[in-house]
């Protein structure tokens, strides 16, 4: 989306603080960072998307717009399947090869309708490759209270189970649970705290997501929050929390099988 948020992805990845990184596929600035990304020991997946508009002649809509149509089974299906498959030559052309995982950018891919085209593309494009993806699915019961659980169950709500469902048929791992739902307003000091939360709360094949970027531009309306995020996952006590609840960082494109099933403690 910006200089900054690459920049701080690359600096983060490059210090181990970083398993994997979506790319929008769309944006001005990825495909300059290409090379560099590539040669950095992280999972590199499509962040799809479907509701900001980056070119002329873009199929998208506002949130609250998709998720109604999508409900609504309102969507031009061949639309929906041009727009997956242009991003996914984008990302082949960008890094010679298919992703390790596929995402979605404000969790779109879950949806119906877009995860339905979406694993049938997959099918086509990818058979027998094992790309992963993206569970939402939220730490229901855990020792330490999850943060903000209510904004965590409304984003599960919109596909966790039914997306589960299809990709376990078809053979595709996920994550186990989604950490690090928030709301975006977090002081420095209070992100620095849900951090610890969520590695206190990290079980197998975890995913912990976050949006850090060097420096914010004017427009992005989460940019400071960005900031602080970098400043947090940049510290240098970084490490030993890890270290605190016997965590380590693994890439899930190296797993043999779905993650929910490994041993140890070693969230993506």
């Amino acid at each position: 989306m910006s200089a900054g948020i690459d920049a701080g992805i690359l600096q983060l990845a490059s210090a181990g603080r970083l398993s994997a990184v979506s790319c929008l596929t769309q944006g001005s600035t990825w495909k300059h960072q290409t090379r560099s990304l590539a040669a950095l020991p992280v999972d590199i997946g499509l962040h799809l998307n479907f509701t900001e508009s980056f070119a002329s002649g873009q199929f998208f809509l506002p949130l609250p717009r998709l998720i109604a149509a999508c409900y609504g089974r309102r969507l031009p299906a061949a639309a929906i399947a041009a727009e997956i498959n242009a991003q996914l030559d984008a990302f082949e052309a960008g890094f010679g090869r298919p992703p390790d995982y596929i995402d979605g950018h404000q969790h779109v891919h879950q949806l119906p309708m877009v995860r339905e085209s979406l694993l049938q593309i997959m099918a086509l494009r990818y058979p027998g490759q094992g790309l992963w993806l993206r569970s939402t699915r939220p730490p229901w019961r855990s020792p330490v209270a999850n943060p903000y659980p209510m904004k965590a169950a409304i984003i599960a709500m919109l596909g966790a189970r039914k997306m589960r469902r299809l990709a376990s048929a078809q053979g595709l791992p996920m994550n186990s649970r989604l950490l690090g739902v928030y709301d975006f307003s977090a002081s420095r000091e209070k992100y620095a705290d849900l951090l610890r939360t969520w590695l206190a709360i990290a079980a197998d094949g975890d995913l912990l997501m976050c949006h850090p970027a060097v420096f914010a531009e004017p427009e992005d309306c989460i940019g400071p929050q960005r900031e602080r995020e970098f400043s947090v996952l940049s510290d240098g006590r970084f490490p030993n929390w890890l270290e605190q609840q016997g965590l380590t960082l693994s890439r899930l494109s190296q797993e043999t099988a779905c993650p929910t099933g490994t041993s140890g403690r070693h969230p993506g």
